[in-house]
């Protein structure tokens, strides 16, 4: 298996004296039990139970205290007690709702434990079958596969710690470029990069995206609330991935007889779940930022890999030199919002963009971000300064004076003046530099 980034934040939650016990949030197969199976190489005992195993899950039926479940788990899996640090991982913790009251008590009687929690149906569960201490835990969300992680699992080191570095030689650009273009049509999901980086056939990873999603299809049986909302999640994760990157209507929406609100119910479900989101637009061009939730959101899906296998885009997207142009530019959108996605371990994490506050107006900029006291536009376009027509508008309303376009073409910040006067620093970023984009602003900015 490759090397996670998401391991650097796990070090960094031991490290704090003052840890709790950490749940790792995130959708079904983005690496959760991986990625902390090769931290826990770094503890002196590892010891693992998932509670869909009736035994391991007896553990908390049988013991009341932390310190009797301890000593169960350390009986059940036949490990002697040694100096050290332990790590104790709780895979598929829904399964157990004793062992979710039970972590209050890890933190509060054995502070020198170390406690993590996963579990893949964890997200529509939680505020209605289970409650997690308030205050006695703590959240990161483990999302799929970033593109420096997708360099690394290539093998491609010395691209990697160039790219990181902000310091790739523009001789260099045309190759990292085709290596992104891979990564935008691979996608993100653990499995299918490390088999791609194992075999390099596209063909072959068929199997593994089908695989994927009916588990995410044979989860709506225990998502949904009710009949309806099941067929109507069913309709969604059937007919809604040819909508990636673009704004929808809940009413009858992919040609259905659904309803507004049946719609949105389910929606809102599968969110829960880090299957999709709904990106809701702002007005705003300073802080702080306000989505407006009346207007209609922007669909966007938890992997692009996944997208252009079941909309059947891969054919367009194989060697393709600028995916700007492929499917009128929302592939090259959906996997630079997936780069701005998976660079944030927030559990809150929500994508926005931005739209002109003004009768009939279609100004629409792809993203915002917040960057420091600001809000950052960014925009994904390849063409002429001139064509970017609506984030003029929006550096014509905004206090500062930075702007990002990303696109195919090389690195460069070039100085643009607004029909009206104002003149900017228009950030030109290669779509490999969207997943350091804080490293490239710190750069230039600061």
């Amino acid at each position: 298996m490759f090397y996670r980034n998401f391991v650097f934040l796990l070090r960094e939650w031991a490290a704090n004296p003052r840890r709790k016990p950490l749940i790792i949030r995130g959708a079904r197969q983005v690496g959760k039990t991986t990625v902390v199976e090769k931290f826990a190489e770094e503890f002196d005992t590892f010891l693992y139970l998932n509670l869909e195993r009736p035994a391991d899950r007896n553990v908390f039926g049988k013991n009341d205290s932390a310190a009797d479940v301890l000593t169960a788990i350390y009986l059940l899996k036949n490990k002697p007690r040694k100096a050290g640090r332990v790590l104790l991982f709780i895979d598929e913790i829904q399964f157990s709702p004793k062992a979710v009251a039970l972590l209050r008590y890890f933190y509060e009687d054995l502070p020198d434990l170390y406690v993590i929690a996963a579990g893949s149906l964890l997200e529509t569960l939680i505020d209605r079958h289970i409650s997690f201490p308030v205050g006695r835990v703590e959240y990161l969300a483990l999302r799929p596969c970033s593109f420096c992680e997708f360099l690394g699992a290539m093998g491609e080191n010395a691209v990697l710690e160039s790219l990181q570095s902000i310091a790739l030689p523009a001789s260099i650009h045309t190759r990292v470029m085709k290596l992104f273009n891979e990564f935008a049509l691979v996608g993100g999901m653990p499995e299918a990069v490390a088999q791609y980086a194992e075999k390099r056939d596209l063909v072959a990873l068929r199997k593994v995206y089908d695989t994927l999603l009916s588990g995410y299809r044979d989860d709506v049986e225990k998502y949904a609330k009710n009949a309806t909302e099941r067929n109507v999640m069913r309709h969604i994760l059937m007919n809604g991935w040819r909508f990636a990157g673009q704004r929808i209507k809940f009413e009858r929406f992919a040609d259905s007889n659904y309803k507004s609100r049946e719609v949105a119910e389910a929606f809102r479900t599968l969110e829960k779940s880090f299957v999709l989101e709904l990106a809701y637009p702002t007005v705003e061009t300073s802080l702080p930022l306000s989505p407006d939730l009346k207007k209609s959101p922007k669909l966007l899906w938890l992997d692009t890999g996944l997208v252009n296998h079941v909309a059947g885009l891969q054919q367009e997207l194989f060697g393709i030199q600028d995916i700007s142009n492929a499917y009128k530019g929302k592939i090259a959108e959906h996997i630079v919002a997936q780069e701005l996605f998976v660079a944030n371990e927030s559990v809150l994490a929500k994508r926005n963009f931005w739209v002109r506050d003004a009768k009939n107006s279609q100004a629409e900029v792809d993203f915002v971000i917040q960057y420091g006291a600001n809000l950052l536009p960014i925009e994904v376009k390849s063409g002429h300064n001139s064509k970017l027509k609506s984030l003029h508008l929006f550096m014509d309303e905004c206090p500062h004076s930075y702007a990002v376009r990303v696109w195919s073409g090389k690195f460069f910040v070039d100085k643009v003046t607004t029909p009206k006067g104002k003149e900017f620093s228009l950030i030109n970023l290669p779509f490999y530099y969207v997943g350091v984009l804080e490293k490239v602003l710190e750069s230039i900015i600061n």
